[in-house]
């Protein structure tokens, strides 16, 4: 794995000779780490950060990192490393697509795992389609679609949209230690833009009932506000 994530590497810094590369940090504080729904901190504050590289020419390749909390399973830190590939088809309208691997370090009860995705922006919407072929190292297959929307408002503000399907083999047989079952997920929300810092205020649920509902506060996915404050370093001179 390690020689295949150099090699990558290797290529990926060959492919940005002569273009203009950037590094990039993105700091954030949120009052719940929300993953398509579910609380991946026990509904407890997180504080995540990610390190990025762009390569200037459509490549870019970065990790990310925050805490969790999936008690009485093990672990305190998930951290991922992701390569994407991002192409205009005209001014208005992007492609892109890419590849995510999720760990937990020091955890010997959560597995990592791969996903894939591929997805098209225009203007302020975009949609993407996620697939894993061994969800959790379950030994099943799961696809994951979304779709997000920013709509700019005025005096800084801006209306935050959300939308995910959960579905595959993996949500067909009994996910994890719980029943299985397609699922829909959502969030609306309000962001500010406050000189370098964005805040956002949202509510984010599912649509399970019975016995997909979780209700207590870990993995929780009933309906929640979800506040986070995040900043991109280096600061833009203004």
């Amino acid at each position: 794995m390690r020689l295949k994530l150099a090699a990558a590497v290797g290529v990926l810094l060959f492919a940005s000779t002569g273009a203009h590369a950037q590094l990039s940090s993105t700091i954030t504080l949120t009052s719940d780490y929300d993953f398509r729904g579910f609380s991946q901190s026990a509904k407890d504050p997180a504080l995540q950060a990610s390190l990025d590289y762009d390569f200037g020419n459509g490549f870019a390749i970065g990790a990310w990192g925050s805490n969790i909390d999936f008690e009485p399973l093990d672990g305190d830190i998930e951290i991922d490393f992701y390569g994407s590939y991002t192409g205009e088809i005209d001014d208005d309208t992007s492609w892109t697509a890419g590849a995510v691997w999720y760990s937990y370090p020091g955890s010997d009860d959560i597995q990592e795992y791969a996903e894939l995705y591929g997805g098209i922006d225009k203007g302020p919407i975009g949609g993407k389609l996620w697939y894993s072929p061994d969800l959790y190292d379950l030994g099943e297959s799961a696809w994951y679609l979304e779709g997000n929307g920013t709509i700019e408002l005025p005096e800084n503000f801006s209306l935050l949209l959300h939308a995910g399907y959960s579905f595959g083999d993996a949500w067909d047989e009994d996910f994890v230690d719980g029943p299985g079952g397609e699922l829909f997920d959502y969030s609306i929300g309000l962001g500010y833009a406050l000189e370098q810092f964005s805040l956002a205020l949202k509510w984010t649920g599912t649509d399970a009932s019975g016995d997909q509902k979780e209700e207590g506060d870990v993995g929780n996915n009933e309906g929640r506000l979800v506040f986070s404050i995040a900043t991109t370093l280096p600061w833009e001179k203004e």
